[in-house]
């Protein structure tokens, strides 16, 4: 068997090797302050493993992203979302059976309670939607108590993740319908997932909303690109808070806050900002590349290089495609995809870029085809919690599902003052 060997003054202490299904590997170091009074210092976990996991797999090196062993670009191309939540929580694609209940579930959860709408009623007109998500998936915990389950296993689970998976959307179109003053759209039975969440977001009595068809299918892709990406921020926010047994609300609610980020969820949010500034200022690509590079300029390019991916972003290049059909089916009247293809391009062939292995990461595109989709900025954060919410309930799950379940608890080293003595305070 495998194992790493530390010394450490006259102690030596070996430590298992753990590998993984595709060949990874970790030092195992569960013994380490027992052994040696010692523990490893990684700000930001970068190199820290805090589970093993069956959900997802990266190889960030070579562009490879997997949902349950099934690449990216096969589910993108032929899955519909509510099969990638089903096949992330359960760990297999639906049969027939399966799905026909899962789907059923989904429609029949999706309205919220009648009182929860008065929630809304109280949010001024300048709430932002993703404060009205948060509250609002925290608040199902109050109407929908018979769901604090700890089987797994049982109905009662698989009722409570459906339930979520489609009340998110009805609180998020209402959330954007509160913030544009228009009455709410109650879902329909007879639409799909995606075409759903798009007939309540945009209908009403004055312009009523038939979803096309490959603006619902672009949608549905998108869900499935963010539905999980491993223990990134949110994802480890949820496992972190749901290991002291809180229920899934909380927990969801909490993964929710962490991906409001302009780090993490708001990334593509920046892009979008990014490519309005070149527009609004007339920058030339040459100037927006030669200004990435320099230290000193305010410039920043956003939707470049991954803290996981040194190569292409495999669902950069899906929603480029996307991109680029919708685009050219709709003949639309927007400048800022030329802007991206043309940065995109001259980055490819710029050796600094290049020798750093930058290349486009998923928000260089999800915004621009959240914005063809007419999504409207500030309702980005919002979508990407919607498409992630499938992975947060899988690792819910799994960790839950593991024993024994560890409350999450980090050390540290401290590096504040020594001990040291009150003082009253007129001798200070």
């Amino acid at each position: 068997m495998d194992k790493a060997t530390l010394t450490y003054k006259d102690r030596t202490v070996d430590f298992q090797i753990i590998e993984g299904s595709e060949g990874e590997k970790a030092i195992d170091i569960n013994s380490l302050r027992q052994a040696t009074n010692l523990i490893t210092l990684d700000v930001g976990f970068q190199n820290t493993g805090s589970c093993t996991s069956a959900i997802t797999y990266i190889d960030g090196d070579k562009g490879i992203l997997r949902y349950r062993g099934i690449p990216i670009e096969e589910l993108a191309e032929k899955a519909s979302f509510s099969e990638v939540a089903y096949l992330l929580i359960y760990g297999n694609l639906p049969t027939r059976e399966q799905q026909n209940l899962f789907s059923q579930r989904l429609t029949q959860n999706s309205m919220m309670h009648e009182e929860m709408l008065r929630f809304f009623d109280g949010f001024p007109p300048t709430a932002h939607p993703m404060a009205m998500l948060v509250t609002m998936v925290n608040a199902l915990s109050v109407y929908y108590t018979d769901y604090y389950v700890q089987d797994f296993q049982s109905e009662n689970f698989d009722i409570m993740a459906a339930s979520l998976l489609s009340r998110i959307r009805t609180i998020a179109a209402y959330s954007y319908k509160h913030s544009i003053g228009q009455p709410h759209v109650y879902p329909k039975r007879d639409l799909k997932y995606a075409s759903n969440f798009l007939y309540m977001m945009f209908d009403s009595p004055i312009n009523p909303y038939i979803p096309d068809p490959d603006i619902e299918r672009a949608l549905s892709v998108l869900l499935i690109l963010h539905a999980d990406h491993e223990q990134n921020c949110s994802t480890s926010t949820v496992r972190l808070v749901g290991s002291s047994m809180v229920n899934l609300y909380a927990s969801i609610c909490a993964g929710i806050c962490a991906l409001w980020g302009p780090l993490h969820g708001g990334a593509n949010q920046k892009v979008i900002e990014m490519l309005e500034e070149i527009k609004n200022d007339n920058l030339s690509i040459k100037q927006c590349i030669e200004s990435a590079k320099d230290k000193n300029s305010k410039f920043r390019l956003f939707g470049f290089g991954h803290r996981i991916y040194k190569n292409y972003d495999p669902r950069s290049l899906i929603l480029k495609n996307y991109c680029q059909t919708i685009f050219k089916k709709f003949n639309y009247d927007d400048t800022l995809i030329n802007i991206a293809m043309e940065l995109e391009e001259a980055a490819l062939k710029d050796d600094f870029f290049i020798e750093r292995k930058l290349y486009p990461n998923v928000d260089f595109y999800s915004g621009i085809l959240y914005r063809m989709i007419g999504i409207p900025t500030n309702m980005f954060t919002v979508m990407f919690a919607i498409g992630r919410l499938p992975g947060m309930i899988a690792q819910w799950k799994e960790m839950h599902d593991s024993v024994p379940l560890k409350i999450g608890r980090p050390r540290q080293i401290y590096t504040g003052s020594a001990l040291r003595h009150y003082i009253p305070p007129d001798e200070r």
